[in-house]
């Protein structure tokens, strides 16, 4: 399997990642090591999770999808074989996003216990609290890197403006400077990343790890009326996409699904991974069938017609 390299970092990485954010929330964790053994032994290693996950479960705190990796990965003996990314300041109980020096320092070291390692190879901002100076944040991430607790940096869910600042400030006054951002991005929901941070990424050469890249599952074909949104726990996210450009983008998978002898969901993995600003799309699986069908997505070379259909019925 060819690797992508994540923007000018020395992380190579399979063009797929897991989403950990099932971990400890719709799978358990005996299943979870079920799905990560299999992601692994078909030549994968790109594992995405957050310190927040899932903190929105009843009962839960947070931290519970880096618990049950770190012990996959202790289980295991595996950790040199892996590319973990972690995500900092979202709230974990402080009762608002933080992004301070003091607050990520902190962080990063709950989050290293919970993963039972000596060092993230991405951290990543999950969400910017508009107040903490860009260059405080990157500060933090230069003594973490300093002290071999982090690899690499990268971003998720900032303004243009501020992703561009942090950007700049690392360049101009010798911080880390991110390698990755993570956007919001599939076939249903285009515009906000190619109007507002392609252009950003691509000039800097950030690599770009998709969130959402199933639009909460909807482009997996299952939900094609309400009576299919309580299939999953996501069901009623997917609600959103339930109008004629979703439905038009839905046929037109089905249609380059047979075409390609492939599914949905394969097919709109496969839009992405072609995107030129595409490192890798994230996508979770509670089944084993389920992560079958999302990794044979890594095969499939889409032709021009297809991605000029695609492209067609997703821009409306």
């Amino acid at each position: 399997m060819n690797k992508r390299r994540i923007g000018n970092s020395d992380l190579n990485v399979a063009p797929l990642a897991f989403g950990g954010n099932v971990f400890g929330w719709t799978i358990d964790e005996p299943t979870s090591f079920q799905l990560l053994d299999a992601f692994v032994g078909n030549g994968f290693n790109f594992i995405d999770t957050a310190d927040v996950y899932s903190t929105w479960v009843p009962g839960n705190k947070g931290g519970e999808s880096e618990t049950i990796i770190g012990n996959w990965m202790k289980k295991n003996n595996n950790r040199d074989k892996i590319v973990i990314a972690t995500k900092v300041g979202g709230d974990m109980g402080q009762g608002k996003k933080d992004i301070s020096k003091k607050y990520i320092l902190k962080a990063a070291a709950a989050s290293l216990k919970r993963l039972q390692t000596d060092y993230i190879d991405l951290y990543q901002t999950h969400w910017d609290d508009n107040v903490t100076p860009v260059e405080e944040t990157l500060d933090a991430y230069a003594q973490l890197i300093k002290e071999g607790k982090i690899r690499w940096i990268g971003a998720s869910n900032f303004s243009p403006e501020r992703l561009a600042a942090s950007v700049a400030a690392g360049k101009k006054f010798g911080y880390p400077v991110y390698q990755s951002y993570q956007p919001e991005y599939n076939l249903c929901e285009r515009g906000v990343f190619e109007k507002s941070y392609e252009k950003i990424c691509t000039d800097n050469h950030l690599g770009v790890i998709t969130y959402f890249s199933l639009a909460s599952g909807f482009l997996t074909g299952k939900y094609r009326n309400d009576g299919d949104l309580s299939k999953s726990a996501r069901g009623a996210r997917a609600k959103n996409y339930m109008n004629d450009k979703g439905f038009a983008i839905l046929n037109a998978l089905d249609d380059v699904a047979m075409q390609y002898r492939s599914t949905p969901a394969s097919i709109a993995l496969a839009w992405l991974m072609a995107r030129p600003a595409v490192t890798a799309p994230i996508a979770s699986a509670t089944s084993i069938s389920q992560l079958n069908e999302l990794m044979k997505s890594t095969g499939l070379q889409l032709g021009e017609k297809a991605i000029e259909l695609l492209d067609e019925v997703s821009s409306k």
